[in-house]
């Protein structure tokens, strides 16, 4: 039986790193692969963006650090959830950068013997960071781990909502923490952009911006080339008459003589059971409506209208005519969400070298 079929273009992910380093001006561009990659591949996105010339990359944890590493050994790696003393060794060892969030963290790498690391701030997204109220003691007691620190970094709340009045409150509190810490640190470069910050534009730049989702082919990078594309055929048609029902809760009933196709992927698969009834599959073209609940492992569609539709033809769930943030605004959620979690069953296949 003919599986579902992922295909992840590492050509676009390269073409869109480019075009991100260009708006990124004079900073350098970053790549965050935490997560699998956004869930498109660890090893093969990482490959192809070092090969664009990637050099900085971030990852969340400590075992994200470790398979880079082995798939990059020159390349700086940070960790973006920091470290602790059960880690910290490990995190040297393999000449790691942990994103430091907070006394704590910085006492442990201080432990553990120090070396190159990077600080986060917290800027006003109260999530991770060293808070403002605790940068005074740092600078008295940490003045050997500040003088390691090589990249000094915030995280923007709002990025992807450009006229947000919190962006430029984070701008601006950042540029003021940053001229507190910078004589403490003074070998740290600054970093407060991901995807949406390097778009706001050069005032959000400084010395490096960290892409994620724009690499992938997602909002809000406009203009991203798609990087994926997800096909399946059917395996099963039935022809079903008027007052038919279909699927779990008997929730759709066809109104007409209708032919139901059966898709062998589902929610295990990423593909979102909040669009049950409530969104399209492409058939040429041509949307195809979804026909009941998406179960574990099946999505029923109606192709009433696509009489010459056999269980060999290509149905498109995200590609070149369903973006992933539309598919993911009919699921109520985010393109983020959907691509990571892309499931393991798929055959995958990459473009590009």
């Amino acid at each position: 039986m003919t599986l579902p079929t992922l295909t992840i273009d590492l050509t676009a992910i390269r073409s869109n790193w480019r075009a991100l380093d260009k708006l990124s001006g004079a900073a350098e561009t970053g790549a965050a692969v935490k997560a699998d990659a956004y869930g498109l591949g660890f090893a093969p996105v990482a490959r192809a963006l070092y090969a664009e010339g990637c050099r900085s990359f971030f990852v969340a944890t400590l075992s994200e650090g470790l398979a880079l590493r082995d798939i990059l050994p020159d390349a700086t790696i940070h960790i973006l959830n920091g470290t602790d003393t059960n880690g910290a060794a490990d995190t040297r060892a393999a000449s790691l950068r942990p994103c430091l969030n907070s006394p704590a963290q910085v006492a442990a790498w201080r432990k553990a013997g120090g070396g190159p690391c990077a600080l986060q701030l917290d800027s006003g997204m109260s999530r991770l960071g060293v808070q403002p109220a605790d940068i005074p003691a740092l600078i008295v007691g940490e003045a050997a781990t500040l003088a390691q620190v090589t990249l000094i970094m915030s995280h923007l709340a709002c990025a992807d909502e450009p006229e947000h009045p919190q962006n430029e409150d984070q701008r601006s509190h950042f540029a003021a923490h940053l001229a507190t810490l910078r004589p403490h640190a003074p070998n740290a470069r600054a970093s407060l952009a991901a995807t949406g910050g390097t778009l706001l534009g050069p005032a959000y730049h400084h010395d490096l911006v960290r892409c994620g989702i724009g690499l992938y082919g997602g909002l809000p990078f406009w203009e991203a080339e798609p990087v994926v594309t997800l096909t399946t055929p059917a395996i099963q048609i039935r022809d079903v008459p008027i007052g038919t029902t279909v699927g779990y809760g008997a929730d759709w009933t066809a109104n007409r003589p209708s032919r139901i196709a059966t898709l062998p992927l589902g929610y295990a698969d990423g593909v979102h059971r909040a669009i049950s009834n409530n969104s399209t599959v492409y058939i040429n073209g041509k949307a195809a409506p979804v026909a009941g609940r998406v179960s574990m492992d099946l999505i029923t569609i109606d192709v009433t209208d696509f009489p010459n539709f056999g269980e060999n033809d290509p149905v498109e769930i995200i590609g070149p005519t369903r973006s992933i943030d539309a598919l993911a605004a009919d699921a109520s959620t985010i393109g983020y969400e959907l691509l990571t979690a892309l499931g393991t069953r798929y055959e995958r296949r990459y473009k590009g070298a």
